[in-house]
């Protein structure tokens, strides 16, 4: 089956079918953080922009990587990097792979016309990489304006994918040659399965910059992957759930993290911060936001969330915000012990 193909199925399934976990919470509900009842502010003081690649965001939110590389693809990436830019958040696209192997793909990943001013993301498969690759990457980031280069991990999906690339034999190292071939950060990424303190040590000893843990709660692309091929997979509800992922690498690592896999609110992002992330990122809620039209909206009411979390906290900026002593109940208390 060509890439091409695969993607479109991705897209399909993920509009049309339930592929969220169902047994794994990302684990928001086990992370208290006491309401103030006398904040001491004025509402409208309350800042959530940061920097964030080297740009001005209004909050810490990213429309994670959802597609390119087949036709129509240009127009789910244009529609949400132009809100992206109207709402001055970061937008990341999807696997580059397609356009590295038909350079004829690329108009699909292309979105700096309608965003000229925020973080553009690119990406590509750590599973994905051999030499070849890796001496394009560079031009493939340059071609699409890219502020960054995220590279995915995903060994389930492979692994449940019937011609998915299986052999992760030596890829580690193959890291720092990522981080050394191209011209902007790297960003390593799980795609909804979490990264665990083993991987986490492995990532710290390279020259990645960013960490996007992306845990379990989410998307459940096993899931997917058994929908296409018809099958059921015993892995569909396999991984570590976000805030799990995430705290294990606060406590692990010093590069900069992102939070992803099951955030659905604003308040799911302030509390990413809390636990040490820079920004929060979701792929999902933007993808049905698109198809109903209503992706403005859904990133105006999570910056209105956000900002009422932060005001009603007490905290008028973000790195006040960071300074907040969350309370770890449940699940999550139990997995970290």
């Amino acid at each position: 089956m060509s890439i091409n193909k695969r993607k479109l199925d991705h897209i399909n399934l993920a509009l049309k079918k339930d592929v969220s976990f169902r047994s794994i919470s990302a684990g928001f509900e086990d992370v208290f953080i006491f309401h103030n009842s006398l904040p001491e502010l004025d509402f409208e003081e309350v800042d959530t922009s940061l920097v964030f690649l080297k740009k001005k965001l209004s909050a810490p939110i990213l429309i994670d990587a959802i597609t390119g590389g087949f036709f129509g693809a240009e127009k789910i990436n244009k529609k949400l990097a132009h809100v992206a830019e109207k709402e001055e958040i970061a937008f990341a696209v999807g696997s580059q792979r397609a356009m590295i192997q038909n350079p004829s793909l690329a108009y699909t990943y292309k979105v700096r016309d309608v965003a000229p001013n925020v973080p553009i993301i690119g990406n590509i498969g750590i599973a994905n990489l051999d030499r070849q690759t890796i001496d394009k990457l560079d031009s493939a980031v340059k071609e699409i304006d890219a502020d960054a280069l995220a590279v995915h991990l995903n060994p389930l999906q492979e692994a449940i994918q019937t011609e998915g690339d299986k052999n992760f034999s030596k890829k580690a190292r193959m890291i720092d040659e990522v981080c050394d071939s191209v011209d902007v950060p790297v960003i390593i990424k799980e795609v909804g399965h979490g990264i665990s303190p083993d991987a986490l040590k492995e990532i710290n000893k390279t020259k990645a910059k960013i960490i996007n843990v992306a845990g379990a709660g989410g998307t459940s692309w096993t899931k997917i992957e058994s929908l296409r091929n018809g099958s059921s997979s015993s892995f569909n509800e396999d991984g570590i759930p976000t805030v799990v992922s995430l705290i294990n690498a606060r406590k692990l690592t010093r590069k900069e993290l992102i939070v992803s896999g099951g955030l659905r609110s604003g308040i799911d992002v302030a509390k990413g911060v809390v636990l040490g992330a820079e920004i929060g990122a979701a792929a999902a809620p933007f993808l049905h936001a698109y198809k109903s039209n209503k992706a403005v909206q859904l990133v105006q009411n999570w910056k209105k969330d956000l900002k009422v979390f932060m005001f009603s906290r007490g905290v008028k900026d973000l790195r006040s915000l960071r300074n907040l002593k969350p309370i770890i109940t449940g699940k999550t208390m139990e997995l970290i012990r």
